[in-house]
């Protein structure tokens, strides 16, 4: 009975211990940041390149946050088809400032989990919330469901122009 006691208490530890150390190095939200006045400067850069504003709302203490980051950053493939059709920004979700009002004002994505993705027009509109649980495989993301999800909601999937028939 010790020894299945030991072996789970250590295998608690290690599971513990690997999931801490994914976050040890992620600090891509700022709680003390005025996101509203952030997002408003995306949404103007969007405009001027004719991208969509990608929010990734989590916190640095978010695993799935970590992950889908790594995961888009690191896969050329994706982080080319956000950088050219999408400004970034992460909105901060955390006991320190949870940014009820802007979450509020973009019907509550929080209902989803974390992390959870909205898709900004150039204008500030809100286009699309993404529930990330959709995207997820196994302990990460599955590579061509995130590559549809960025694809379908670029400026250039929203055209008009591409539907004449």
């Amino acid at each position: 009975m010790n020894k299945k006691f030991f072996i789970i208490v250590l295998s608690f530890l290690f599971v513990n211990h690997v999931f801490s150390q994914d976050l040890s190095t992620f600090h891509l939200y700022h709680s003390e940041e005025d996101a509203a006045k952030a997002i408003d400067v995306a949404v103007k850069k969007a405009k001027a390149t004719n991208r969509h504003v990608f929010i990734m709302i989590g916190g640095n203490w978010c695993i799935w946050c970590a992950r889908f980051n790594q995961f888009m950053t690191t896969d050329k493939q994706i982080d080319s088809l956000v950088n050219a059709n999408y400004i970034v920004y992460h909105l901060n979700y955390s006991k320190e400032n949870k940014n009820t009002a802007l979450l509020a004002k973009y019907g509550y994505p929080q209902r989803f989990g974390f992390p959870v993705f909205l898709i900004l027009d150039g204008e500030g509109n809100r286009l699309h919330t993404q529930n990330s649980g959709y995207l997820e495989e196994g302990k990460g993301y599955n590579r061509d469901k995130v590559i549809d999800f960025f694809a379908s909601w670029t400026p250039a999937a929203l055209d008009p122009a591409q539907y004449k028939e």
